[in-house]
């Protein structure tokens, strides 16, 4: 079984304030900081952290983008796939951390909006049926990638976000598993409570599998008649930027290695947890044997 993750790489320029910025608002931030991200990256150093065998497929710069291949190689992340464009730029974020640890982040594409067919074709040819391939929605032509994807029969795991109207284009019922949050699934489904819009996901997508995390009050999954549920772990807060791409890496790693979706709630969780009490997106994602001291000690 092979990983692909398809997705985006960013430079984010991390900017700590008192508060977040609201319209017409001028604000002092007290500190900057650039950081490798992008929640394609985030992702696939979350897997490789995880104990994976991971390749990333994707855009970069080839002027800027050296922080973010250095980082895929410092991670044992295969990248084969991975073009360097003497056209455009590294795509970038700039986000806002309050003093809470709480984030919104303003996202410009760059390379990673100019994928082509040619070499979506050339890198899907080489992986087979029963291989993963991870997809978010911050690349162009998703849904052709979806397309082949499943036309080779790989399972399909999608988190789309940053959510917007497009999601609702792409060919939905080829996706294996749903990673999102309250306000992405609320979105796709219609549903007053978490138990329906569970449900709801159930009765539209019924051959998959969706995993909804709900900020403070943990994370739920769902297939078929099965439901699980846990909760979070108490940790002083320092930037949740990287917190969803983590849980993503480690549920998906663990719940492929042991078909236990408690326990892939529970390492996710766990995970997750240790990467918001540090700074920064990839930066703050913990290697396995962090999150297994981790549940040990709790």
């Amino acid at each position: 079984m092979k990983i692909l993750n398809f997705g985006s790489l960013n430079i984010d320029y991390v900017y700590n304030v008192d508060h977040i910025i609201v319209s017409g608002e001028t604000l002092s931030a007290s500190d900057r900081n650039i950081f490798p991200g992008g929640k394609g990256l985030n992702q696939s150093v979350a897997f490789a952290r995880a104990g994976a065998n991971v390749w990333h497929a994707g855009n970069i710069g080839k002027e800027d983008g050296g922080i973010l291949l250095d980082t895929l190689k410092e991670n044992s992340i295969n990248t084969d796939y991975l073009q360097q464009l003497d056209n455009a730029p590294s795509g970038h974020t700039v986000i806002q951390v309050d003093k809470t640890g709480l984030n919104c982040i303003l996202v410009y594409g760059g390379a990673n909006s100019l994928q082509t067919r040619e070499n979506i074709d050339n890198t899907l040819k080489n992986f087979s049926a029963n291989d993963y391939l991870i997809l978010q929605n911050e690349i162009n032509d998703i849904s052709y990638i979806m397309e082949k994807a499943k036309s080779i029969g790989m399972k399909i795991i999608l988190n789309p976000s940053p959510i917007d109207e497009d999601i609702l284009a792409l060919p939905l019922d080829y996706v294996d598993v749903f990673m999102v949050n309250e306000i992405e699934a609320a979105q796709l489904v219609d549903g007053d409570s978490d138990e329906e819009l569970l449900d709801n996901f159930v009765k539209k997508y019924p051959d998959a599998h969706t995993v909804m995390t709900i900020g403070s009050r943990g994370a739920h999954y769902a297939y078929k008649d099965q439901r699980e549920f846990h909760g979070i772990f108490d940790i002083k807060v320092v930037d949740s930027t990287a917190a969803g791409d983590t849980f993503t890496g480690y549920f998906i790693q663990t719940f492929a290695e042991t078909n236990d979706a408690y326990e892939a709630l529970r390492v996710a969780s766990a995970a997750s947890t240790l990467a918001v009490s540090r700074a920064g997106a990839s930066t703050s994602i913990p290697y396995l044997e962090e999150v297994e001291q981790f549940l040990a000690e709790v």
